[in-house]
């Protein structure tokens, strides 16, 4: 009989397992039955290509919904569809480690110029007691600048070495979280009048996010049963960085525009808002892991019986890339960065453990929730590697009688014929990215968008280096049960 802990450790085996018995499997299938491994190899690339048109579809979907949804004014529309907007309290959260003044400067000015007036909006700034004399110097440039700006600022300090934390974003969210509610129960309000948004520090929002976030909201037939994500893009610091950076932060863009146009596995990343009486009512955001900003969705989900939902939000925020001043640390920084998430595999093994606790769910919905969630770190892992690699495997180790079929002789066409086709997706991010690419700064001379349309060039070695790679490793730490700490991505913005 397993113990409870062998038990969730065996979970956390099983997403490291499918992903390392995959690759088995094709080396094995490539030495062995190198003719089958080849149909194999067709029939992966043929649903690969289908994945991909599927992909370019929902894309190009709410591409339209974005450009549209940014051009409208959403706060003359909240004062006119909205009698009570005014009853709604929209709070920001904004947990601070070692950033720098010019990067939190931008953040808090974005707020104080968006449409929603800015003297409604409440800020919490939490700083970290491990870096105090940084937070004390921020917190003296913040009131001299903003200290009249906002309905009020908020700061907190989290204190260090609280138990059964880990350091990191999620525990000061958590701390703050708690402190807020003394604040608001001070205050009298109705927490599900309040309106939380927890950004990085760096999210700069667009002018009409809040606007357009208290209209949502407002709207929506149950708002304590959702979360509301926005589009997120990489454009604070986007021209000063290298390549490789440029290409996954579109990337990332990119793969939230096609969640946010199918909605049925869509949860919640990076910056978002949601209700303050559901993030109360689980227990706020997890203090112990680190991809608390996806795991809050998983943790309502369940608390609410399945029955909670993300609202898509076509309006953008800006966030930094993971630039750094050297290029090297900049690559060593977009390495981490996609490991700390491709590490979200930390919820499977926590939804095969909750299961058992909500048998209220049905268990059609929890495959649905568990498969969304699972297939998509596999494919994160599997597919670059596989379409890279693998699909030579078979045709290197075929034998002469192999080498002597029709199949053998045709499957370098076929391949070739279908990445062509899948060349459809590659086709679409460029295009997009060249729309969604902020206006040159001063000082880039017109020659860089050269490097804009060339640097896509570079997608196979950024997919398998950047991408594929840290998953495997995150996955592995994971099954291994080398669990990892939250590592502070450097964001650094030239000027």
């Amino acid at each position: 009989m397993l113990s409870d802990y062998q038990r969730y450790r065996f979970y956390e085996w099983l997403p490291g397992l499918s992903v390392w018995l995959t690759f088995l499997a094709a080396l094995l299938l490539s030495l062995f039955a190198p003719l089958t491994m080849m149909y194999v190899v067709i029939i992966f690339d043929v649903y690969w290509v289908i994945r991909v048109i599927y992909f370019s579809f929902y894309v190009l979907l709410s591409w339209r919904r974005f450009r549209a949804a940014a051009q409208q004014d959403w706060f003359r529309r909240l004062q006119i569809e909205v009698p009570d907007w005014e009853k709604k309290i929209n709070a920001v959260f904004l947990p601070v480690y070692n950033e720098s003044w010019e990067v939190i400067d931008a953040t808090l000015q974005a707020l104080a110029f968006s449409s929603y007036p800015a003297k409604k909006l409440y800020v919490v700034i939490s700083g970290e007691a491990r870096q105090n004399e940084h937070w004390q110097d921020l917190q003296v440039k913040i009131r001299a600048r903003y200290g009249q700006a906002f309905a009020d600022i908020l700061m907190y300090t989290h204190p260090d070495n609280l138990p059964d934390e880990i350091p990191g974003k999620g525990s000061n969210i958590h701390y703050a979280e708690w402190q807020f509610k003394n604040y608001a129960d001070k205050k009298g309000w109705a927490y599900e009048k309040v309106i939380q948004s927890v950004f990085d520090v760096d999210t700069v929002a667009h002018r009409e996010y809040f606007a357009h976030l208290t209209y949502m909201y407002s709207k929506h037939p149950h708002p304590e049963r959702s979360s509301f994500q926005p589009v997120t893009l990489y454009n604070n610091n986007l021209w000063e960085s290298p390549a490789a950076l440029r290409i996954m932060a579109f990337g990332t863009t990119f793969w939230m525009l096609f969640s946010l146009a199918r909605l049925d596995n869509l949860v919640t990343f990076s910056s978002h808002s949601m209700s303050f009486k559901a993030a109360l009512e689980v227990g706020g955001h997890a203090k112990n892991i680190i991809s608390e900003d996806s795991r809050i969705f998983f943790q309502c989900w369940l608390k609410y019986r399945g029955n909670y939902e993300v609202t898509p939000l076509y309006i953008p925020v800006s966030m930094h890339t993971v630039r750094d001043d050297n290029w090297f640390t900049s690559l060593k920084n977009l390495y981490f960065q996609q490991r700390r998430w491709a590490y979200g595999t930390e919820h499977i093994p926590f939804l095969l453990w909750q299961f058992k606790k909500h048998p209220e769910i049905s268990w059609y919905k929890k495959l649905v929730i568990l498969f969304h969630e699972w297939e998509g770190k596999w494919s994160w892992a599997v597919v670059p590697i596989f379409i890279t690699f693998f699909g030579r495997l078979p045709l290197w180790f075929s034998g002469e009688e192999v080498r002597r079929s029709a199949l053998f002789f045709n499957t370098p066409y076929v391949l070739q014929w279908l990445m062509t086709i899948a060349m459809l997706g590659l086709a679409v991010s460029l295009i997009l990215s060249l729309l969604i690419l902020p206006a040159r700064p001063a000082g880039h001379r017109p020659h860089r968008y050269i490097y804009m349309l060339l640097q896509w060039a570079l997608v196979p070695v950024s997919l398998v280096l950047f991408s594929a790679v840290p998953c495997i490793d995150a996955i592995t730490h994971l099954m291994r049960g080398k669990y990892l700490g939250f590592n502070v991505s450097a964001k650094s913005r030239s000027g």
